[in-house]
């Protein structure tokens, strides 16, 4: 009997009305608090009860469980066979043919595909059609998970007052209450922008004090007492009447929209020659709430947090109070935004970034749940069960508000490893839609190319992938680590700086681009970036980060709400899809390339002083992420470099300095020694670094706490660890830590 059948057989049978704890805890031992919430939270108004969510469940895992045992067991067979073929040729230039050879005979390297292009149906617009920001988010933080939801508009005026995109120069500091010279530097700029954006005729929109529209356009009076229009008409969309008159004026630029919100008794507004106290600008038109990298979910209660605040956004009633100023103030999720067009026809505009939701990967197993067997079982599996079925109270319009307006659920899945793992992934997709009733196909998914077998093998993971697919995004940490972990018997690696100039990561951005326009991603599915890592840093995002839409991705990673305001802008400058149909003519980024491996050609090129100043650098980044997560359970959160920068800091950026340390190490760079000095060096820093947090437990003098411990085991044995993935220890250590 397959899967499909078996879980059939579950819906037709009378016993599955049965909800008693003699049924469901028949086979699986679920964690108490879980429990509770999936059947008196989840299931509430769901066309699906406990004993058949339980059943089915069970069947889903007696089915998948062994196939992800073996795609593990085919990870390990794969690395030690490119172990044994580098140890066999130590000392030897690496012959590029040879290489490439070798790893097609073991399956590294697959088969080809032959040319098609992705059939996926169904698709919002934010993700198949409009380029722009996307957030992405802890989703256990309650918090942080509706600022994001909320973050689909923001003020372009305060995005620009609170960052050092305006400078502080000649009175313009940020300091105190409001500054009327620093306000104006804000003005300048946004008008600027709106020059820019939608110019004037023969003006500017400086020199604007006023709005008619009259004769079927929007006229702009000017202070010399003529009028003028846009250049283009087509960009003025429609208005909302606030009353007392107040108003916005909406426009509409490269699928992405933005109001000039004005307001003559506004403080702001009262200031301006045309009263325009802000523009509203269309931001985060995307969100991953996320599940894994970003968060420490370690057992049921944290599970439970997790899949909670998920439930909340799908049914619109998530909510968070926590106080501001001295005030409490509670976070909800917004409405839509109602406007009305030229025709005098109301319509309205997503007021919340649509929402996907990024599952674990392939390797974890959580003591959430027990098998029949008494395993835990594999996280990816119950994240997918879970996620989906709540996720169904939106495809079912039970909630507050709509997230897919098509009719979809969005999963990001990570780490996955080559083709035959993506067929897991939408193999398990489609056993969960049997399970819940859902429409087939209406769980896509976004594959996150940041394994280096699925880099090599991306066209093939597509493909397999081409009725479900939504994004496919680079994620250059992880991607670095496997590249290190991969290659760790090849030889030393450059220093981690080098390693981002090396030709194969500029290939690898490339061949990602190239091969989801070469499968037919434009207009329909998310081309997408990394992750801006300096939240502080605003106007070096605004100067740098052009290079994610030149470079043909319709959205790419921010670290927050006014970083997405602000990185929109981008969007309104660049036409992703016109660069995308030029992409389109050029020649393939270079497989030999992405293949090359980022060596230290020459170890004496380094002084001691240099290996120390790579390893404290490492160290700090490790000591100052790790002890947040052993001994507060924070998953990503802005730590201070060894220069005091804050840096959004996730398990990817833990996993390439622990591998690189582990590779230096390994060749004799360095000795374990050199490795744990370093460490208590370090830990006294961060110590300092974290001295005004009243949670915060030091590390030094004693260094025996297990965040210490944990750090200095992901460097010194991050050479063991599967694929270099620092779960297995940050887990054990978090559980060892909440067992106190």
């Amino acid at each position: 009997m397959n899967i499909f059948t078996k879980i059939k057989n579950f819906f037709n049978s009378p016993e599955d009305t049965d909800t008693s704890d003699t049924q469901n805890d028949r086979a699986l031992t679920v964690s108490p608090i879980l429990k509770d919430f999936l059947e008196n939270e989840v299931l509430n108004g769901l066309d699906v009860n406990a004993g058949q969510f339980w059943n089915a469940f069970e069947a889903i895992l007696e089915e998948f469980t062994p196939r992800n045992k073996e795609l593990l067991d085919e990870r390990e067979s794969i690395q030690k066979q490119i172990d044994a073929w580098h140890i066999e040729r130590k000392g030897q230039p690496i012959n590029k043919d040879e290489y490439k050879s070798f790893l097609k005979n073991i399956g590294y390297i697959t088969e080809p595909a032959s040319d098609f292009k992705i059939t996926t149906s169904n698709v919002d617009p934010e993700i198949a059609k409009i380029a722009g920001s996307q957030l992405v988010v802890p989703v256990m933080n309650a918090r942080f998970a509706l600022n994001a939801a909320n973050a689909r508009w923001g003020s372009m005026y305060d995005a620009l007052y609170g960052t050092d995109v305006i400078d502080e120069e000649n009175g313009a500091e940020r300091v105190g209450g409001y500054n009327p010279v620093r306000g104006d530097k804000v003005i300048s700029f946004a008008k600027n922008f709106l020059d820019e954006i939608i110019p004037l005729v023969d003006a500017s929109h400086s020199d604007v004090i006023g709005f008619e529209y009259k004769n079927k356009a929007l006229n702009f009076k000017l202070k010399n007492g003529t009028s003028t229009q846009l250049n283009d008409q087509s960009k003025y969309i429609g208005y909302a009447d606030y009353g007392n008159d107040a108003f916005g004026l909406l426009f509409k630029n490269n699928l992405l929209h933005f109001e000039i919100s004005v307001d003559p008794h506004h403080s702001i507004g009262q200031e301006d020659p045309a009263s325009i106290k802000d523009i509203i600008i269309e931001s985060a038109i995307t969100t991953i709430q996320d599940c894994e990298d970003s968060v420490a979910a370690v057992d049921g209660e944290d599970k439970t947090i997790v899949y909670r605040n998920w439930l909340g956004l799908m049914k619109g009633n998530l909510e968070e109070t926590f106080n501001k100023g001295g005030s409490p103030l509670t976070r909800r999720l917004v409405a839509d935004r109602d406007y009305i067009d030229l025709d005098g026809n109301n319509f309205s505009l997503p007021g919340r970034s649509l929402m996907l939701v990024r599952n674990v990967g392939h390797l974890m197993q959580n003591p959430a749940i027990l098998d029949k067997n008494g395993e835990e079982v594999f996280e990816g599996i119950m994240d997918a069960m879970f996620t989906i079925c709540i996720a169904k109270h939106d495809l079912m319009k039970l909630g507050k508000y709509t997230n897919s307006r098509t009719g979809s659920v969005y999963i990001v899945k990570p780490k996955m490893h080559g083709p035959k793992e993506v067929k897991f992934t939408c193999d398990l997709f489609a056993a969960v839609e049997q399970a819940l009733n859902i429409e087939p196909l209406s769980i896509k998914v976004g594959i996150m190319d940041e394994e280096r077998r699925t880099t090599v093998n991306l066209k093939e993971c597509i493909e397999v992938a081409k009725d479900r697919v939504i994004f496919i995004n680079t994620g250059f940490l992880d991607r670095t680590g496997d590249e290190i972990h991969t290659s760790m018997e090849a030889g030393p690696m450059l220093r981690k700086g080098d390693i981002k100039l090396h030709k194969w990561i500029a290939a690898y951005e490339n061949w990602n681009v190239d091969t989801g326009l070469e499968t037919g991603f434009k207009g329909k599915a998310q081309i997408g970036k990394g992750m801006w890592p300096m939240p502080d840093e605003m106007l070096g995002m605004l100067q740098q980060k052009t290079v994610h839409p030149e470079a043909g991705a319709n959205c790419a990673w921010v670290p927050s709400p006014t970083a997405a305001s602000i990185h929109a802008i981008h969007y309104h400058q660049i036409n992703v899809a016109s660069v995308q149909d030029n992409l389109l003519q050029r020649q393939k980024a270079s497989l030999d390339d992405i293949l090359s491996i980022p060596l230290l050609e020459d170890v004496s090129s380094l002084s001691q002083e240099d290996i120390q100043n790579e390893l404290d650098n490492n160290t700090q980044g490790i000591l100052g992420y790790v002890v947040r997560w052993v001994d507060q359970g924070v998953g990503c959160s802005k730590v201070p470099d060894i220069n005091d920068i804050g840096l959004m800091e996730d398990r990817a950026t833990c996993r390439i300095s622990s591998q690189h340390i582990a590779n230096w190490l390994y060749h004799g760079l360095c000795t374990e020694d050199q490795i744990i000095d370093s460490m208590k060096k370090m830990a006294v820093k961060v110590d300092e670094q974290n001295s005004g947090d009243p949670l915060y437990k030091n590390m030094s003098p004693n260094f025996d706490g297990h965040a210490f411990k944990a750090a200095c085991s992901l460097a010194i044995d991050g050479r063991v660890q599967p694929s270099g993935y620092t779960e297995p220890i940050l887990h054990s250590m978090r559980l060892k830590f909440k067992s106190q």
